[in-house]
């Protein structure tokens, strides 16, 4: 799967795609992430992507232009399932779409700053806006993160136990279960006896149930029809 990144600060991605999950998943060939700079797709020599909103009122505005090069450029070389933008005002991410977006093969996310993006260019070529939460960040780079991060885990042959990421919350429309390791005994605080016990199905009963009590009582919300 591919992801092509624009975004008018380029290194503040350099960190969360070079470490652990993202960097296995690039350096095995499953996931190809690259980042474009916005600025690269100026026309003026200050290289600047911004301007004063028509209308008037406070903060800066990216343009229309410098998107559309860098997604015209991008498109002629390849076919995209989804041109995604990052924005508060989106769809709220949830692992239902983590999943559908893990199936995809080349995406095109973009990061707003500013004030943010000409609304033309959401006309024109978004597919799909996504949010992380209902609050504001400097701009759409740590979305973007976080995004990709929730997709490739899910990517056959990233994770090295396939079954891991099918167990996590959310998947089934649960928190998951408690989950220990050693030792057994902590300074009188035990690891629960059933799953020392090597009973599968009794083990598998216990966390399903455990799952169910740990989301009424801190996400009743995904309880509800």
């Amino acid at each position: 799967m591919r992801f092509d990144i624009i975004t008018v600060l380029p290194d503040l991605l350099q960190s969360p795609f070079a470490h652990s999950i993202l960097q296995r998943a690039q350096t095995k060939g499953i996931a190809e992430i690259v980042v474009h700079s916005l600025r690269d797709y100026s026309n003026n020599k200050q290289r600047s992507v911004d301007d004063y909103p028509y209308g008037g009122g406070s903060g800066m505005v990216m343009s229309i232009e410098p998107f559309a090069r860098c997604i015209d450029a991008l498109k002629e070389q390849r076919t995209y399932d989804e041109i995604i933008f990052m924005t508060p005002d989106g769809v709220t991410l949830n692992q239902t779409m983590a999943n559908e977006l893990s199936g995809k093969g080349n995406v095109i996310i973009l990061c707003g700053h500013y004030k943010g993006i000409d609304q033309r260019i959401r006309d024109i070529y978004v597919t799909r806006e996504i949010s992380i939460g209902d609050y504001v960040l400097s701009g759409g780079e740590l979305p973007a993160a976080v995004l990709v991060d929730a997709i490739v885990r899910l990517i056959p042959g990233v994770l090295n136990d396939e079954t891991s990421a099918l167990s996590d919350s959310f998947q089934g429309g649960l928190l998951d279960a408690p989950v220990y390791t050693r030792p057994a005994d902590y300074k009188g605080h035990q690891v629960p006896e059933i799953l020392l016990s090597g009973h599968e199905l009794k083990i598998n009963n216990w966390r399903h149930e455990q799952a169910l009590l740990r989301t009424q009582r801190l996400r009743p919300d995904l309880l509800e029809d």
